[in-house]
Parts: structure tokens; sequence; C-alpha cells
């Protein structure tokens, strides 16, 4: 350590070298390759299974579906606890991993074991299994206008689309809006009348509304996929479903016996702006998108969209979580500014101006360093990453001030510059190390925290740590080589 501080003191350029490659990546890297958000992704070491069963009681559900799911996973290493809800309409499992797993090998595991259920009720859905992640929203568009339910969800599902489509842009949801549905309505007597129970027309509008697979024809061209499609999708085509063929050759239709609503299901969801009936778009946050970019982009949107929209419809936004980045950002800087101007002035209270100036100077070294590391570490730009770059602002400079302070007292004594920085920065070398060392383990414990709350902490050490360590290394091997040129007279 002592010849690497000689070395550089003596070779001022090479310091110089090493000081503006360490901003100038750190500048290029905040730019380029860290994605800025509101707050950290993180998996919640949760798996979710979730199986559709239209019609169905919760009774229905538990006993056909939840339990059956239960059984199958309930003997596979790495579960924690299992909760699940038997709702109408819809059976979920959750289950928790346990501590040591990993979870998407759990994952996998629930995904075979669910896939091999052979006994749900043909009326189920294709289960869906994959990870809890909350949704990292960035912003919330809202379209409101006193018109047609109908025509109000048509006009957001289009904006929704022109939203996902904007550049930078990949997740968009849709909210505050009814989903639609097919209800077939058919009375007892009408059964009677036509010789029909309730029973066989399911049983043929869920033969008759499907796609099948027909099969493969090879042929010397490739081959080609047979597939015959007969999905209905809206109530016309529900109509025209036959049930039942008389022997005359006329046919009986569900058009003939039901009443067909193609509407939206009887659920009390209503969502209002400003009093008026609204659609709700969310946009949120995925991989490395930035989230301020992001907002600014879906605002010069809407500000476009706004102008082609008829008399009485209002295309606004609400819930910009960008701001909240953006305002932590300014704290960070305004505490910048606060904390450099308090240790420049304590220590021109007691050093030359030059030697506070170049002791402040670690700071921006020492943050564009941590920046330059961030990438590798996955970590990206929020409130809890701008939270410990506020946290280590204050202890920064603490090494620099040490051997800045030692190399002024060398030079007071009449050593030339050049001693004066080599012996001063090596005489505390090792006190400097270690209480820079110190600081570090007392972050370390917060790396050990499990679960989703530590996958959150962890991001302070992860920036705490690069900052402490950049700045040693800059008080070991750049800030000698600029305070060698100071010239102090003889006490």
């Amino acid at each position: 350590m002592h010849g690497l501080i000689a070395w550089f003191t003596r070779n001022g350029v090479a310091a110089n070298l090493l000081m503006a490659a360490i901003l100038l990546s750190g500048w290029v890297a905040l730019k380029t390759g860290i994605p800025t958000e509101v707050f950290p992704d993180f998996e919640l070491d949760m798996v979710s299974v979730t199986v559709p069963y239209r019609g169905a009681t919760p009774a229905e559900v538990e006993e056909s579906v939840v339990i059956r799911i239960e059984e199958a996973i309930q003997d596979l290493p790495g579960i924690k606890r299992i909760l699940s809800t038997a709702s109408e309409g819809v059976g979920s499992v959750r289950v928790e991993v346990d501590k040591g797993y990993d979870s998407r090998d759990l994952l996998n595991d629930i995904k075979n074991r669910v896939d091999s259920i052979n006994t749900f009720p043909v009326e189920t859905e294709k289960p869906i299994v994959s990870l809890v992640q909350p949704r990292s929203e960035v912003i919330n568009v809202v379209l409101a206008a006193e018109m047609d339910e109908r025509d109000l969800r048509r006009l957001g599902e289009q904006i929704r689309d022109e939203i996902a489509n904007l550049p930078g842009i990949t997740q968009v949801g849709l909210g505050g809006v009814r989903p639609y549905e097919i209800a077939i309505e058919v009375s007892e007597e009408t059964l009677q009348r036509y010789g029909l129970t309730l029973t066989q027309v399911a049983n043929a509008i869920r033969s008759t509304s499907v796609n099948l697979p027909g099969g493969v024809i090879k042929s010397p061209g490739g081959e080609v996929l047979l597939r015959t499609y007969g999905q209905a999708y809206t109530g016309e085509e529900f109509a025209n479903i036959v049930l039942l063929t008389r022997p005359d050759g006329s046919r009986i239709t569900v058009g003939d016996i039901a009443e067909i609503k193609d509407d939206f299901e009887e659920t009390p969801l209503y969502a209002r702006y400003n009093g008026k009936p609204c659609v709700l778009i969310s946009v949120a946050r995925v991989g490395d998108q930035n989230a301020i970019t992001m907002a600014r982009t879906v605002k010069e949107y809407l500000a476009q969209r706004q102008r082609t929209l008829p008399p009485g419809v209002e295309l606004s936004y609400w819930n910009d979580r960008s701001r909240i980045v953006q305002a932590r950002l300014q704290t960070l800087l305004n505490n910048a500014w606060q904390g450099g101007f308090l240790v420049l002035l304590v220590l021109a209270l007691f050093l030359r101006p030059a030697v506070a100036f170049w002791v402040f100077a670690g700071i921006p070294v020492s943050f564009m360093g941590a920046i330059l590391l961030m990438p590798w570490l996955g970590v990206t730009i929020n409130v809890i990453t701008l939270f410990a770059f506020i946290l280590v602002l204050g202890i920064v400079v603490d090494d620099a001030i040490v051997v800045g302070e030692n190399v002024f007292t060398h030079m007071q004594r009449g050593k030339d510059g050049l001693t004066a920085a080599i012996e001063g920065s090596q005489e505390v070398s090792v006190p400097v190390v270690f209480g820079v060392l110190t600081t570090v383990v007392a972050f370390v414990p917060l790396t050990m925290i499990e679960g989703f709350r530590g996958k959150i902490f962890m991001q302070i050490p992860l920036i705490v740590i690069p900052v402490l360590l950049f700045s040693l290394l800059e008080s070991k091997l750049i800030l000698p080589a600029h305070l060698k040129h100071l010239h102090v007279g003889r006490e």
C-alpha cells in the first residue's frame, strides 16, 4: 500500500487519469445503463396457482379445484406454507417459499404437479402458475366522458393499445371497467316446450363453441396444420348454435329458445373522474425501463391525443410516481450541495481552502464510482438507493479529512509538498483503512436479512459500501497527488 501511494503521488498524471476515468465511467453508466424506478423490483418468494372455474360456487371450487391442488403439491420440498382461497368462479392457491430454496425451482415443480392433475372438472380453464411479483406502476391514465359504457370501454381499449405501442412502454393495463359477459337465459317453460334440458343446452354450447386441432398433413412442401375454428365470441354467434335437428330437417338454435344478453358482468364496479364515468389505464415498468422517461412519453402522448378526441371527452393522468424519484433526486442534490458547503466551511476554518476543496472533490469521485458498479450489482435508481446516497453523504469524507489534515500538518513542519503528501498519507494509511472497514462492516448485516424485506434493505449496503471503498481509494491514490502542490509555511 505504501509503495502504491508513493507511486501515484509522484505520478500526478496517473492520479488525474484515474479520477477522470471514474468520473467519466460513472457518468456514462448514469445516463445509459441504470434504470430509474420508484421502488426496486423484487420477488416475494411466493408462487401463485390460479384456476378459473366459471359459474362454480366457492364450495364447488374448494372441493373440485383447491383441495386437489393442495394434495398434489403438499409434499414438495421448499414449501413454507400454503394459503388457498375459493371464490365464486375461481380458485387460488399461494405457496410461500421456504428460506434456502430457489423460488424458480419450486415454481417448475409446482407447475409440473398441477399440470399432471387430470381430475379437474371439464368446465375449468387451464391453470396459471407464476411467481408473485408486485407491479411497478409508473403513471395512471384516466379517460372520462358521459357516454355509453361499451363505447367508453372501446375507446379506452384503443388508447391502451396506442400507449402500449409507444417507444419504451410494454406493460399497460385497463381497469375501472366491468368485464364483457354473454348471458344466455332460458326459462323452464321453454325447455319443456322443446323437450330439452338445461344440461343439454349447456353441453351443446360447450361442444360447439370450441377450437379443435385437426392434425397434421405431411406434404413435399412441408407440414400443414389443420384446425377447426368454432369458438363463439358474440351474442349473434351463440344464437346460431344448433341445439336440435328435427326429422323434417328444421333446426332449433340457441336463439330460438333463449334470451341472449351481450353486455357486461353484473358486478358493482363503478369508476368516476370529476363526476364522469371513466376508464383507468395503468402503465407499469418492466425490466430496465426508465420510469421518468416513460412518464414523460405518456404525458406527451396525452397532450397530442386530447386534441383529437370529441368535445366532452377528458384524457388526463394522475398518480405519477416518477415524481417521487425526481423529488428524491432533488433532495439528494440539495443535501449534496448543503453538505458540501458545510464540509468546505468547516475545513476552511482549520485548513487552507485548497485542502478543503480537494477533500470535497472526493465526494463526486466516490459517488460516481458507486454508480459505475450499480449495473453489475443489479441496483437501480430508486427511493431506496437515493436514500442510501443521502445516508452516506455525511461519512464519505471522513478518510479524506484525516489524510488531508495529516498532509497539511507535515507541510507545516517544513517538508516539501511531495514528501509531506507521501509521508502524511502513509502515516495514517492503516487507521484510515480500518476506520472505513469498520463502517463497512456495520452495513454488512443488512445483506443478511431474509425474505422480501431483505431484498429491499440490501439496496442500502450495495450503495453505501462501494461509496466508502471508492472514497478510501480516492483518499489514498488521488488526494495526495493533488495535495503535493500546496505550499504551506513552517509553523
